[in-house]
């Protein structure tokens, strides 16, 4: 029995993976926190990293969606020897060379924040991110996220040197949605090809919240290669 951890996309919380835990739980031991800035977990005052946050959930098989698919690939450059194999679902990562797309909707976002509109800032989110049929769903949980990372003056974030992907020696699965963003099959074409041990998935009529839109595809995806 593995230990399976979670982490989430920046769209909403811990709940976001509700598909996904009663299915792994059978013969897995499932940790779905939320992380500092969403859902029940207020974001800290101090500097943090969310790469220690994750950390002291180890040793343990790693799966992260988008943000989280982020925060899961820095935490095992950083810890590779507790980190047993790594699933990275529509990964984010760092200083990437985003289209015009991506810059438009991050600036979209950004300029409704700063207005103090959260609802608009949801919404742009909603738009981007999620399919009509689940945004009732992921609102709220966005919206939450929003008023926790808007409360109080943003900590700085704390991030581990960026090692190079050749050195994650672990047995990794890269998944991506056929309907997301063309940033993100990019970037998992780049994980793919840069991660020794990595094989890649497409998920036919998934966006960019994979377990949300197919979540039988992606259970039967994840009992497989947990069970390899």
């Amino acid at each position: 029995m593995a230990r399976v951890v979670l982490l989430h996309s920046a769209l909403g919380d811990s709940r976001l993976w509700k598909r996904q835990v009663p299915a792994l739980e059978r013969e897995h031991h499932v940790l779905a926190p939320d992380l500092p800035g969403w859902g029940e977990n207020p974001l800290p005052t101090e500097p943090f990293s969310l790469v220690e946050f994750t950390a002291e959930l180890l040793p343990a098989v790693l799966v992260g969606n988008s943000f989280g698919g982020a925060v899961a690939l820095r935490t095992a450059l950083a810890h590779r020897d507790k980190v047993e194999r790594l699933v990275l679902i529509a990964a984010g990562l760092p200083a990437w060379d985003w289209t015009e797309e991506m810059r438009g909707y991050f600036e979209t976002e950004e300029k409704a924040i700063e207005a103090g509109d959260l609802d608009a800032a949801t919404e742009v989110n909603m738009e981007f991110w999620v399919k009509p049929e689940h945004r009732d769903e992921v609102r709220p949980q966005q919206r939450r996220a929003l008023e926790l990372q808007t409360a109080h003056e943003e900590p700085e974030l704390l991030w581990p040197e960026m090692g190079s992907l050749s050195k994650l020696e672990m047995p990794t699965l890269v998944i991506v949605g056929t309907d997301d963003h063309a940033d993100f099959h990019a970037i998992a074409e780049h994980l793919a090809n840069g991660i020794p041990h990595a094989d890649l998935a497409i998920v036919p009529g998934a966006g960019h919240l994979v377990g949300v839109d197919q979540p039988e595809e992606l259970n039967a995806l994840l009992l497989e290669f947990l069970s390899e």
